[in-house]
Order: structure tokens, then sequence, then C-alpha cells
């Protein structure tokens, strides 16, 4: 989000720092898949490239990647390991059963409510 801030737009970035605004912008409690985040940026089929930039995340803390799963609700991976994942994710109330997310209905933000809250963030800025 730090990006954002300091150029009030996505559309100047690399694809990976792109992928890295769209984590930051998922709240705590919710999570999204790494094919939404692909949605949001306009390259559906780039799930795989977000995967891997997210994987490059250097600001673990400002970036939360614990929170992108996989489209099934299964976990995926994590650059510190699957049990930090589910740990961060219970921190934040997000029910897990043998790396399942748990009523992902109601916790999975959409590439839609991405871009909802991406509107409000570019405003408030």
């Amino acid at each position: 989000m730090n990006t954002l801030k300091k150029t009030n737009s996505i559309d100047k970035l690399s694809f990976t720092q792109k992928v890295w605004c769209a984590c930051s912008l998922i709240p705590k409690g919710k999570v999204s898949t790494y094919q939404e985040l692909a949605r949001f940026l306009g390259q559906p089929n780039s799930f795989r490239a977000v995967g891997n930039a997210l994987n490059k995340n250097l600001d673990i803390p400002g970036i939360p990647c614990h929170r992108v799963i996989n489209s099934s609700g299964e976990l995926g991976g994590y650059v510190l390991g699957v049990k930090k994942k589910i740990a961060l994710l219970n921190q934040e109330g997000i029910q897990i059963e043998k790396n399942h997310i748990l009523n992902l209905n109601k916790v999975l933000i959409t590439a839609k409510e991405l871009k909802q809250v991406y509107r409000a963030v570019a405003k408030i800025d």
C-alpha cells in the first residue's frame, strides 16, 4: 500500500508491484485468491504469476500475502511456511480445517470488491 500511496495509481507499477498493492487491499479477517487478484489486475489467466510475485514479497508484515489462497479454499503456500500462515489467519478470525478455509463465501473478497476498496483508498490519498 505504501507504493500505492506514493503513486496514487497502480497503473505505473511493474506487475509484481501491482500484485503487492492488490494484496495490500485485502483487509484483516478476509482472504482472496490468486485468481481474484489476477482478475483485479485485469489479467485473469495470470494467477500463477500472481503467486510468483507474492513469493518475492520482501515486506511480509506490510504486504499480507498470507491472506491469498487457492480458488478451492485450500491455503496454498507461504514463504514462512503453512503453519505460520494458519497462525496468522487464525489471529485474524479465519477458521481453517485440514488446510482449507471454512465459510469461504463469508471471508472471500472478490476482484469486484477489491476494486471498490481500491477506489476508496485512491480517493483518500
